[in-house]
């Protein structure tokens, strides 16, 4: 169940946060991703309020989160999470799949993958683990992409997503050279 605040731009839930779906990294350098995250629907007041609270247990509190407008059912910018207010941006902006918790300590940030709720639980798994390796360097928006085809490569499979094609939509370009010689 949702509410909403008196001055009508705070949300909060009147059920307990649940315990997130969530895979972190041990170490403390930094990494592309920090883990992955996968929640158990698109409805931001239901999921974010648990995800906060295990985050706040490693950085502190967690006072502003980032996230792509079109992962999300609604788009609540503030949010009640244990007695404070965190502050929610939705931005196009933002890669798809891909959550900064921001916390009140200097530079203290926290980036994870966001599974898709709808996602097989092996390949949500698989995923997250990725985004909690440490080394790792696949970007959030393909994570869930590189495992599926990845779990897939041992088939034959018309659809199957090369890893030129992976990055290529990273913000990679291949360059094209023609092979055809012609005599003249």
């Amino acid at each position: 169940m949702t509410l909403t605040a008196n001055d009508g731009r705070t949300v909060f839930s009147a059920t307990e946060p649940s315990t997130p779906r969530l895979r972190l990294q041990s170490g403390a350098a930094p990494e592309l991703l920090d883990g992955g995250w996968w929640p158990r629907s698109a409805d931001p007041v239901a999921e974010i309020p648990g995800l906060v609270l295990a985050i706040d247990v490693l950085q502190g509190p967690i006072a502003r989160l980032i996230l792509h407008d079109s992962d999300w059912d609604s788009h609540p910018r503030r949010l009640a999470v244990a007695g404070r207010l965190v502050r929610v941006g939705y931005f196009s902006s933002q890669p798809v799949g891909l959550l900064t918790a921001l916390s009140g300590r200097a530079g203290a940030r926290v980036d994870l993958v966001v599974i898709p709720p709808d996602t097989e639980p092996d390949t949500a798994e698989t995923a997250m683990r990725l985004a909690a390796t440490s080394g790792n360097l696949v970007h959030a928006q393909s994570i869930v992409s590189t495992v599926a085809g990845s779990r897939s490569s041992s088939g034959s499979r018309s659809d199957e997503t090369a890893p030129e094609d992976v990055w290529e939509t990273d913000g990679g370009r291949l360059a094209v050279v023609n092979t055809t010689a012609h005599a003249g």
